[in-house]
């Protein structure tokens, strides 16, 4: 492997590690009333539920924004990006859901932007004056990279089901064990769902998860919380 695509490899590991300072343990996209009102109380359960979240819901569409920013980068097209960035803030179907993507999406340019400065990022700052997704902002880091579309999406989804694997974790409780029998079950989901994105247009993005959608609504007056979405 050339020393510049693992360089870049090593950047997308870091980008996604939970040491990164994103916050996103501090999310659970509306698993904790999921949970709270018995929806999701054992692994089977998680599993079922976090696959609907890849497959039909907002981890979908955030893979169809990161390639679809990715390739607005890659391409120089300040048009095409700032309209990604503007469908992604649109698509939001909560208001935690959009607090979860924008305080990211903030968090992850500012430290990316301080660590190693990316060109990228300087594109969708350039082309879109905010609020900044999380999807966008990574999908733009990634398209000056030499890495490509397909293993930043496979990186990308496997961090948004450990996060959730993470915070059902917690909230459940579960074993840790548990937790990466989760992760692991879901590795063909987040290939499928990859591989789709990468064909999916932007004006044809949908999701079909009311539930997570009325789960996080419910999250917002729920009256013990530990997560912020």
């Amino acid at each position: 492997m050339p020393l510049r695509i693992e360089q870049s490899l090593y950047r997308l590991q870091t980008w996604f590690s939970p040491s990164f300072p994103v916050g996103s343990y501090t999310y659970s996209h509306g698993l904790e009333n999921a949970h709270d009102i018995g929806l999701v109380t054992n692994v089977g359960e998680a599993i079922d539920w976090i696959k609907s979240i890849i497959s039909s819901g907002d981890g979908f569409a955030d893979a169809v924004f990161v390639c679809q920013a990715y390739r607005s980068v890659a391409q120089g097209s300040s048009a095409s990006l700032r309209t990604t960035a503007e469908f992604a803030t649109a698509f939001c179907a909560t208001k935690e859901f959009r607090l979860e993507s924008e305080s990211q999406g903030a968090a992850f340019i500012e430290v990316v932007q301080n660590v190693e400065h990316n060109t990228g990022l300087d594109h969708l700052i350039q082309a879109w004056p905010g609020p900044y997704p999380y999807s966008v902002a990574v999908g733009c880091a990634a398209g000056c990279l030499d890495v490509g579309e397909g293993a930043t999406l496979i990186a990308f989804l496997h961090a948004f089901v450990a996060n959730l694997s993470s915070a059902l974790v917690r909230i459940i409780p579960l074993g840790q064990t548990d937790g990466q029998r989760i992760i692991y079950s879901l590795a063909p989901t987040v290939k499928a769902t990859a591989k789709r994105a990468q064909t999916t247009a932007l004006e044809d993005v949908t999701t079909s998860t009311m539930m997570v959608d009325l789960a996080s609504m419910k999250h917002e007056t729920q009256y013990t919380r530990l997560f912020r979405s």
